[in-house]
């Protein structure tokens, strides 16, 4: 079975291959979001209040969990490159390490997170009406990063040997039951009693809990790929600098992401709640680009990371040329449909409101036809990332939203004649820099060098006896 792998990803055709990662990827991206929906749902027959307090709490939690996340996708990395060099002994221990790693990292995030809760609350301008029912959402759910994190490491292990269907029926399965438990445990019933909105917290860490100790069980077992060992979890120095030399870049892209998506609503904010509300569906139907984005992606990393590993150099550019292709055209194409179904888009999420449906469908306008040039940026991270070279993928991030986005989006916003408009045209001018600076850095082949200069590791076994 894993030789019928290797063949079929570093061998086959390159478009199905491709495409074997990427729909089930997308697929557990998407499954994976219906986690927070299923709870606005069930709070907002709670009332305002219960969905506010969530709200206010999730870019917090999203930020954690971005540290935790960016060091998993070191387990995509280096255990796609050692299927590559078809080095099982090096695939087992890696994933042993990452495991161990990330467990001991997750217990250090929830104790943190707990513990800083109410002060957090606090910080970010929690009112008195939902001020204890966001501590007390963002506590329960700081407790289930262990569980969380455990899955998201499997998910990766997984995803880095070409195994992506398996997470895919573990998330079903765990949504399904949480859409199940979240009215029982927010509402109550017979000796169970109602949390309200920590409830649906519960219902979350009781899912997640589950999802962890299946993926677990199966890396134990070692009969899907990977097999993993207590003996092999006594963390190597040499294992911790590869991990962190490639997790760590990921966390800070990730983080500093998270935490710019924050600062873009705070802008936002600024003009009231009729551009706010504008933005958000703008942002809630980017969301639909950036699923399937990311899931090229990641496949990208995966097919990149198992052809570098086999050292077919130029396998791995033809994936990552094919990548580019169809992230560019497919997703510009995307983009031209929604730019001329702007209105009828936002009219859906508002039906009722005049102005914020104008300047909700303005905001897609301009927007829109930088989908592709998004896509595009998105796919050559997941090449430099499949190359192991994190930093780059972290760096153009950063210049993204950080050296592009935000602060022109504060000119344009504060010291034009455009208002709030500068905001929307801050997306499609990063989206620009952005693509343009990761297909030039790409195509002056400095990845591919330092793959050459560093490939040595992917065939020895002396990490493990470090």
């Amino acid at each position: 079975m894993p030789t019928k792998q290797k063949n079929k990803l570093t061998e086959g055709k390159i478009l199905t291959s491709l495409l074997t990662l990427a729909l089930p990827i997308i697929l557990a991206n998407i499954l994976q979001s219906a986690y927070q929906l299923i709870d606005t749902f069930w709070l907002g027959r709670l009332g305002s209040h219960a969905v506010a307090a969530v709200s206010l709490s999730f870019p917090l939690l999203f930020l954690v969990i971005s540290v935790g996340a960016g060091l998993t996708l070191a387990g995509t990395v280096l255990v796609a490159q050692y299927k590559g060099a078809e080095n099982q002994k090096l695939i087992d221990f890696i994933s042993s390490q990452s495991v161990s790693l990330i467990f001991l990292t997750s217990i250090v995030l929830a104790l943190v997170s707990y513990f800083t809760a109410e002060p957090l609350m606090k910080l970010i301008g929690a009112g008195p009406e939902i001020y204890d029912d966001a501590v007390i959402y963002y506590k329960v759910s700081s407790m289930g990063f262990v569980f969380l994190f455990l899955f998201f490491i499997f998910q990766s292990l997984m995803r880095g040997i070409g195994n992506v269907m398996l997470p895919v029926y573990i998330v079903l399965s765990t949504v399904i039951l949480n859409a199940l438990l979240d009215p029982l445990f927010i509402y109550g019933f017979g000796p169970i009693p109602g949390y309200g909105v920590a409830g649906a917290a519960v219902a979350s860490v009781i899912t997640q809990g589950i999802a962890a100790f299946i993926g677990l069980f199966i890396l134990f077992r070692g009969k899907n790929g990977i097999h993993i060992r207590l003996a092999a979890m006594n963390l190597k120095w040499t294992s911790l600098k590869r991990i962190f030399s490639i997790g760590l870049p990921a966390s800070i892209e990730q983080s500093t992401r998270a935490l710019g998506m924050t600062m873009m609503v705070v802008l936002v904010a600024s003009f009231g709640s009729d551009i706010l509300a504008a933005y958000g569906i703008g942002a809630r139907i980017l969301s639909f680009i950036v699923i399937p984005a990311l899931g090229l992606a990641i496949a990208t990393t995966s097919l990149v990371g198992q052809n570098i590993g086999a050292l077919k150099i130029k396998r791995a550019e033809k994936v990552a040329n094919l990548s580019a292709k169809i992230s560019f055209f497919g997703f510009t194409a995307l983009g031209i449909l929604f730019f001329f179904l702007a209105e009828p888009l936002v009219t859906f999420f508002i039906p009722n409101d005049p102005k914020v449906i104008r300047d909700g469908a303005l905001f897609m306008k301009i927007m829109a036809p930088s989908f592709g040039l998004l896509g595009l940026q998105q796919v050559m991270n997941g090449t430099f990332n499949g190359a192991g070279f994190t930093k780059a993928s972290m760096l153009i991030s950063i210049l993204s939203l950080w050296i592009v986005r935000f602060p022109l989006a504060f000119l344009l916003a504060n010291n034009t004649s455009l208002g709030f408009v500068g905001i929307w045209w801050a997306f499609p001018i990063s989206n620009l820099i952005a693509a343009a600076v990761a297909f030039i850095y790409y195509k002056t082949g400095y990845w591919k060098v330092r793959v050459i200069r560093t490939r040595s590791y992917l065939t020895g076994i002396n990490e493990i006896n470090e």
